[in-house]
């Protein structure tokens, strides 16, 4: 069973390279093409493409946090592959991989801007709403977040997210271990039972044999 899912780890992994590559690709262009707050506008008064570093989270928060992002981006990425283990090949959890596997994407693709430059790489800049600058990999994280959470309210139930984090899973392999030591009991008790039989028939044979002798 845990070999056969690893092999259908790759099949996500590649998706989250696909993903991630996407993500380096727009903020390559961007850094390349553009100057440092330089904006060009696409919709006028709705949407442009502005350059921008981001050394903290949206909005401007908690700037110049680099190794605390790194670590708290650490954490959330070995969180969601170890869920995706837990849940891959399960057509029931088919919508919840695929949103895992975007939030990877995007977590390790702002992850890669924060530990090579210091700072997240956005330019996707909407006008018509008080919103930050943002990115694609910013986009993955989003969507993903939101379809988890509707999940995770409306869809699943409690025994699933004990399948989802692992537990049911756990359960699952103790009560056949358990079940295995059953049978093995139960298989050695029969075989001596049948031995008792056995030695229980020869012993009156033998009675049966020493009888005749004597009345002989």
């Amino acid at each position: 069973m845990k070999e056969k899912k690893i092999k259908i780890m790759f099949l996500p992994i590649f998706f989250v390279a696909l993903l991630t590559s996407i993500d380096r690709l727009t903020k390559f262009i961007i850094k390349s093409k553009f100057v440092l707050f330089e904006s060009k506008e696409v919709i006028k008064n709705i949407f442009s493409i502005t350059y921008i570093h981001n050394e903290g989270a949206a909005w401007g928060m908690m700037q110049g946090r680099r190794i605390f992002f790194l670590i708290l981006t650490s954490l959330v990425v070995v969180g969601c592959f170890y869920i995706l283990y837990n849940i891959i090949g399960n057509r029931k959890y088919f919508m919840l991989t695929v949103c895992i596997v975007t939030l990877i994407s995007g977590a390790i693709g702002n992850m890669i801007d924060r530990f090579k430059y210091g700072y997240v790489i956005d330019f996707l800049d909407f006008k018509l709403i008080n919103f930050p600058v943002f990115n694609v990999a910013d986009i993955y994280v989003t969507v993903s977040m939101f379809f988890v959470l509707i999940l995770m309210i409306f869809v699943y139930k409690e025994e699933d997210i004990d399948y989802i984090i692992g537990k049911k899973s756990a359960l699952n392999e103790a009560n056949e271990s358990g079940k295995e030591i059953e049978t093995y009991e139960n298989e050695n008790s029969s075989e001596d039972d049948e031995k008792s039989v056995e030695e229980t028939g020869s012993e009156t044979g033998d009675i049966k044999d020493m009888d005749e002798d004597t009345v002989e």
